[in-house]
């Protein structure tokens, strides 16, 4: 006979966090993606609104643009993620959607200032703003997703970006032949951001026990399911850093993170200017097919996710498994995509939009497929992880755009662009295939809150002849008062003869116990120390000592 677990509401608090979430990675990326659209429109305006100024920017200009926001952005992903430890995720999601949203609003002032230097400062300072927000975002899954539902929640999400790309390439091109020009394509993504702000002030809450409005059924199945004792929360946990970056299955992830983002970014960056140079596209048109890719995206995201959903639910597979075959899918047929692309040109412009369309949509896959996989390592630690990921990732966008400038020097040249898909198609191939042998969704040893102090427990050293013992630092001189340490750290007075027996014992990883047992006659000729432990692979050691 089962017992049925009392999860809260159909629509509860964790499930409010994540609509959040989703709104907020919406707007951010509508803010940020919309350069793309934007610097076309502002040199070539007749195929916009002439009524707004135009700008003389050649490739280079451009490819500069586009990547100064990643001049910043990689610098605040690890600050991003620790300070989301220590003051909570919603202070500094605020801070950083507040800050993207002053940027976009003071975006077209700056340029008629100063050109393309100016835009790209505005950019490199929303970067900065924008960078701490994915760790938050990891940190705020990790305090709030149960494990059962990590993988919906995570992904449902993640899926604001897809939108968010959309408004970027779609709605944005739009934006720039309607009467407010391509100005208005920062006003209103700086407008969103702020609603957003207004809304996320009022709902949002750290954690679950801090929730004011959560039912009691809820808090505790939440807490229950992470196996958070009471005041978890208030805890300073101590990041194992050294563990962290010895660890396969991270190191793995970060590889892996690091192919998703230049195969990706090249898509994000630049299918715009391909369907304007190699498929002579104008830019409304241009606009609405470089969004198309990633509507196929948005669906394809939903769709991998109610399958991930039902295979978890029917045990059908190990989630390591199951997150390994939909990232190889989601990177390897977009790399075989990527290379048939490159031989197509505007007779074939049907068949091009076909493939980047599929590429980009299957590619959506990875959010499920390695995404997620920083809080499946660690729930703990989820947001230091992403910031770690993110900042590494996050050097490649400054690469691709500029490594693009140089190779395109004709953007309507067809075999100048075969070359950056080939690049990226290498790329996402090599980078998968790490992570199918390297990576991993089980929780890491590295977890757990006292990994740093559970090994603090050293051999007795016995000295006979000053008729000392010490155990663990602490000297004990003749006839010593017994110290039993338990988890609780309670402190039992045993028999006053002299002979005793010290034992400590402490949880480790999955439920293993590691004793340590000593008995010592100070007044005698011998002592003893056995110590036996149950390491991480199961193993088991005895060392005996006699003087």
């Amino acid at each position: 006979m089962t017992t049925s677990i009392e999860k809260g509401p159909c629509f509860g608090m964790r499930h409010l966090q994540t609509l959040l979430l989703f709104f907020n990675i919406m707007v951010v990326y509508f803010s940020r993606l919309n350069v793309a659209v934007s610097v076309v429109a502002m040199t070539n305006a007749n195929t916009t609104n002439p009524n707004f100024p135009e700008y003389n920017w050649n490739e280079k200009h451009k490819s500069y643009i586009i990547s100064s926001f990643y001049w910043g952005y990689v610098f605040t992903q690890l600050p991003g993620g620790y300070v989301s430890r220590l003051f909570g995720s919603k202070v500094v999601m605020l801070t950083t959607t507040l800050c993207s949203a002053i940027c976009s609003l003071l975006t077209p002032y700056l340029i008629s200032w100063g050109g393309w230097q100016a835009y790209c400062g505005i950019r490199i300072i929303m970067g900065l703003s924008q960078g701490a927000m994915f760790p938050a975002i990891h940190q705020h899954l990790g305090m709030w997703s149960p494990k059962s539902e990590r993988t919906l929640l995570g992904t449902l999400s993640h899926s604001g970006a897809e939108i968010g790309i959309i408004m970027a390439m779609g709605v944005s091109g739009l934006i720039a032949a309607s009467s407010l020009g391509w100005p208005g394509i920062s006003y209103i993504s700086g407008g969103a951001c702020i609603a957003w702000c207004l809304i996320w002030q009022i709902f949002a809450y750290n954690n679950a026990p801090s929730a004011r409005f959560i039912t009691p059924e809820e808090c505790q199945y939440i807490e229950a399911d992470l196996k958070r004792e009471d005041k978890f929360h208030d805890k300073e946990i101590p990041v194992p850093w050294l563990a962290i970056f010895t660890s396969v299955p991270f190191l793995s992830l970060i590889l892996v993170r690091c192919a998703q983002a230049w195969g990706l970014n090249t898509l994000q960056a630049h299918i715009p200017s391909y369907f304007a140079g190699v498929l002579n596209m104008n830019i409304k048109s241009n606009a609405l097919f470089s969004a198309l890719p990633y509507m196929a995206m948005c669906i394809l995201t939903y769709v991998n996710l109610f399958t991930a959903d039902f295979i978890l639910s029917k045990q059908l597979v190990t989630l390591t498994v199951l997150r390994k075959v939909v990232n190889t899918i989601a990177l390897w047929v977009p790399a075989a995509m990527l290379i048939g692309i490159g031989f197509l040109d505007e007779e074939q412009k049907t068949l091009a939009i076909v493939l980047i369309t599929l590429s980009v949509g299957i590619n959506g896959g990875a959010t499920v497929g390695s995404t997620l996989n920083t809080i499946d390592l660690s729930s703990n630690h989820a947001g230091v992880l992403m910031g770690i990921t993110n900042t590494i990732a996050n050097f490649v966008p400054l690469v691709t755009p500029l490594l693009v400038g140089i190779i395109v020097t004709d953007e309507k040249n067809r075999s100048l662009w075969q070359i950056v898909f080939i690049i990226a198609a290498a790329i996402f191939f090599v980078g998968n295939l790490i992570f199918v042998l390297g990576g991993s969704a089980e929780t890491q040893p590295w977890d757990v809150p006292d990994f740093l102090t559970r090994h603090n427990v050293e051999d007795a050293n016995i000295n006979h002849d000053n008729q000392k013992l010490t155990l663990n630092g602490t000297e004990f001189t003749e006839k010593p008062q017994v110290l039993a340490i338990t988890e609780d750290n309670e402190n039992e007075a045993a028999d006053e003869n002299g002979s005793h027996d010290h034992r400590l014992s402490s949880k480790g990883i999955s439920n293993k116990a590691f004793e340590l047992e000593v008995s010592a006659d100070l007044n005698g000729e011998e002592a003893t120390s056995e110590s036996e432990h149950v390491n991480g692979e199961g193993n088991i050691t005895k060392l005996q000592r006699h003087k």
